[in-house]
């Protein structure tokens, strides 16, 4: 669904991006994360035919970004990190404008509006100015505009930047229940915790390049067996050493609590009894999931 392939770009006194390739499948909500003035907003710019590469080729749903940047700007939605809205339109003429604009018919105008605004819980505000809402309710009107002609591809740039814990959860949702429909979806952030809840894949951009293994999974499932938390009571100084002398992977290993990584065909049950038959006091022994820091930690140490 999206192929960036070898993207260079140049501003006139610095280069921004360097070679970046990677694809990503349809249905995929893709993490884009790294630090600050790492890339990842030339390159969603990039991707939005907003601006074009110096070198390189990048294709969204099939169609060049260069070749036609029309077309790519009615297969996608995106939402920069400073956004504008018109203060004086109110939320329904605002997301009408957005959905003409956007090629939607006026027949299904109407239709279109109504269910963008019930998505993001603006339904009950379609007729306040957009100047009147306050910074998460503004933000949840943008979004809904770049969703409002139902895109194939949604490119969305720091998205919860300004909204509380309850619009925050809401957004995971939306993007969950988007993603659930086939919509590719691309999340920029430098704040992991916010991508945690909806992210399926993730590539971290670093000084401009593709750091670490390119798209790599998110969440669980980024090792085969499984990984467990384990606390010690009473742990022994020489306890990193007594642990790999039992044949036991540790991912992790901080005082008293552990991450061990079990085999494949090992059961959490196997691991708990070797570490007790070797004297060891097990405090608390849990299954650990796998975040995206860790998967981010892990890119970094590679």
């Amino acid at each position: 669904m999206i192929e960036v392939s070898d993207v260079i770009y140049d501003y006139a006194t610095a280069r921004a991006l360097f070679g970046v390739s990677f694809k990503v499948d349809a249905g995929a909500v893709l993490a884009l994360v790294g630090p600050n003035g790492a890339g990842k907003t030339t390159l969603m710019r990039c991707m939005a035919a907003l601006d074009a590469p110096t070198q390189g080729q990048i294709r969204i749903a099939g169609i060049d970004t260069q070749d036609d940047p029309r077309g790519v700007h009615a297969a996608i939605g995106y939402l920069p990190d400073f956004f504008g809205l018109y203060d004086e339109l109110s939320v329904h003429r605002s997301l009408t404008y957005a959905a003409r604009s956007r090629g939607v018919p006026q027949a299904d105008a109407e239709g279109a509006v109504l269910e963008a605004a019930r998505r993001v819980q603006l339904d009950d505000r379609l007729n306040a100015r957009a100047g009147e809402l306050s910074r998460g309710l503004r933000q949840r009107l943008a979004i809904a505009q770049t969703i409002v002609h139902r895109p194939r591809v949604l490119l969305l740039d720091e998205p919860a930047a300004g909204l509380d814990p309850e619009a925050r959860r809401s957004l995971s949702d939306l993007i969950l229940s988007l993603a659930g429909e086939g919509m590719t979806i691309v999340v920029s952030s430098h704040i992991l915790s916010e991508l945690e809840d909806y992210s399926t894949q993730m590539l971290m951009i670093r000084d401009g390049q593709v750091a670490g293994g390119g798209v790599v999974a998110a969440g669980g499932g980024l090792r085969d067996g499984a990984r467990i938390s384990v606390t010690f009571a009473e742990p022994p100084a020489d306890l990193a050493a007594r642990l790999a002398g039992l044949g036991l992977t540790v991912e992790r290993l901080d005082g008293a609590d552990a991450v061990i990584l079990a085999q494949a065909d090992e059961d959490d049950a196997e691991v708990l009894a070797r570490l007790i038959g070797a004297g060891l006091k097990v405090k608390a022994f849990q299954p650990a999931r796998k975040t995206l820091e860790d998967a981010y930690l892990a890119e970094v140490r590679r």
